[in-house]
């Protein structure tokens, strides 16, 4: 047990009332997740228990649907590395992509003891960046929060979506495939609770656009979407303006100096990260009672997982 991060007092009872965590039967319940990823001839996952305690925590201990969502990662970051395997931290797009703050996870989470809040800005040149871009930083700052953010772990996520600076040329580098791609990756693979999602400063252009990418949500999802004018102040309700960054009149973080300091982070997981070649599905030893699920080409039926 030696190989997981103790919680704090408070969040672990979070974790026991709201997850079902029984610290005493942990060890039991990581030993059976980790002999059945050794027994998938398929199957090359980390065993690190670190990661395998948030598939359970994120699954409320259900050993069967930690199986179902550790078997997605995996066969989705084979599937598409392009879009969600990321093992380079310091591949220029990707840090480029991020010293733009495209994407932020703030420094504290809300009210101090919550959900992690994530930013979202399209604010980059779609002459020298591309949504896939932004998409595997995503998967790679989704990496980091599975292990290495408790209030992420056990309080779940709050997404933040700025359009102030999204235009049409954003727009057409999306396509259903992409939406569809990344928003499963999102649900039926990361085991974080996703407690609401925010739309912010949006164009009038882009309400079918908005339209059809929370058509693409599951029913749960869709009703924790909630759209703000360009007034901040009536974000108010779901987020208080004290838990958004200075730029945007709060008082969590400086954009550009948050960014600056994520240096540490790349350099504590350039490791990780390059190890992470090494792991994935092999669908040719995939056994054969499988049932291939027609969109993915990855073996197995995996049913549909409620967000919490």
């Amino acid at each position: 047990m030696s190989q997981i991060q103790p919680l704090p007092e408070n969040l672990q009872k979070v974790a026991i009332e709201e997850l079902g965590e029984v610290p005493s039967r942990l060890y039991d319940d990581l030993q059976a997740l980790e002999l059945w990823i050794k027994q998938q001839p398929h199957l090359r996952a980390r065993t690190d228990h670190q990661l395998l305690v948030q598939f359970l925590r994120g699954c409320k201990f259900s050993l069967q649907r930690a199986k179902e969502k550790l078997e997605s990662y995996y066969s989705l970051k084979s599937k598409y590395p392009e879009l969600q395997n990321p093992t380079d931290v310091d591949a220029p797009q990707l840090r480029n992509v991020f010293q733009m703050g495209c994407i932020v996870p703030l420094p504290r989470p809300l009210n101090d003891c919550g959900p992690r809040i994530m930013l979202y800005r399209y604010n980059y040149p779609v002459d020298k960046f591309s949504i896939q871009d932004v998409i595997l930083l995503d998967v790679l700052l989704h990496d980091i929060l599975l292990i290495d953010d408790p209030y992420a772990c056990i309080y779940g996520v709050i997404y933040l979506v700025d359009l102030s600076s999204f235009s049409a040329g954003h727009i057409l580098q999306f396509s259903p495939s992409v939406l569809k791609k990344s928003l499963t990756y999102m649900e039926n693979s990361l085991p974080l609770r996703v407690k609401a999602m925010g739309l912010i400063n949006m164009p009038t252009f882009a309400e079918q656009f908005c339209n059809l990418f929370i058509s693409f949500l599951s029913k749960k999802l869709r009703e924790r979407v909630f759209f703000c004018s360009k007034k901040l102040e009536h974000l108010s309700d779901k987020i208080p303006l004290k838990n958004l960054p200075v730029d945007y009149g709060g008082e969590n973080g400086r954009l550009e100096e948050i960014c600056s300091d994520y240096t540490h982070i790349w350099d504590k997981y350039r490791l990780y990260f390059e190890e992470n070649l090494q792991y994935g599905v092999d669908e040719h030893l995939r056994p054969a009672k499988s049932v291939n699920d027609g969109m993915y080409g990855m073996g197995g039926t995996f049913r549909k997982i409620d967000v919490d």
